[in-house]
């Protein structure tokens, strides 16, 4: 009996399963991923656990405590001019998201989990999605029931909406 360990090349194996994306319903209308790799935690949190900041612009939903750090949340869907949330909501649907060091926390309409795509599965938006959105995208993917942004969560973190607070 050969008792040789087992070399398994797992790079081989994580492209065969695909890159780990968070699904979820930006608005009533519009389902998106972000890949796995910006995520830093999905919670739920009472809308009270935001505070709301004076003079801000419309997507900032104000501040929120996140693992003993203050960071922004915001509004997701407005901030790409999409249908808001629902102002009548009894909880927050969050995703904390971090690009180098810049932590901020956005909201989401509903986080349904998480899913593995292949890189050629994600498709040029140009002409499926509005083009006010194409920059905030790396691609949709386009599937019998539905169409799922893909979010690129640099140009959120970098938008010109967040430079002025």
């Amino acid at each position: 009996m050969n008792n040789l360990p087992i070399k398994l090349d797992i790079n081989h194996n994580k492209n065969q399963l695909g890159d780990g994306y968070l699904k979820f319903q930006l608005n009533h209308q519009t389902a998106a991923i972000l890949a796995m790799s910006y995520i830093q935690e999905a919670v739920i949190l009472p809308v009270d656990a935001i505070t709301p900041m004076p003079n801000m612009p419309a997507c900032i939903l104000g501040l929120m405590n996140w693992r003993s750090r203050i960071i922004w949340a915001i509004d997701l869907p407005r901030m790409l001019n999409l249908e808001s949330l629902d102002n009548r909501l009894r909880q927050y649907h969050v995703i904390v998201i971090k690009v180098e060091s810049l932590l901020l926390g956005v909201v989401v309409q509903e986080i349904k989990g998480v899913t593995k795509l292949m890189p050629d599965e994600i498709r040029s938006p140009i002409g499926q999605v509005a083009s006010s959105l194409v920059p905030y995208l790396c691609g949709c993917v386009v599937q019998p029931e539905e169409i799922f942004l893909v979010l690129d969560a640099q140009p959120i973190v970098n938008s010109p909406v967040l430079h002025n607070i």
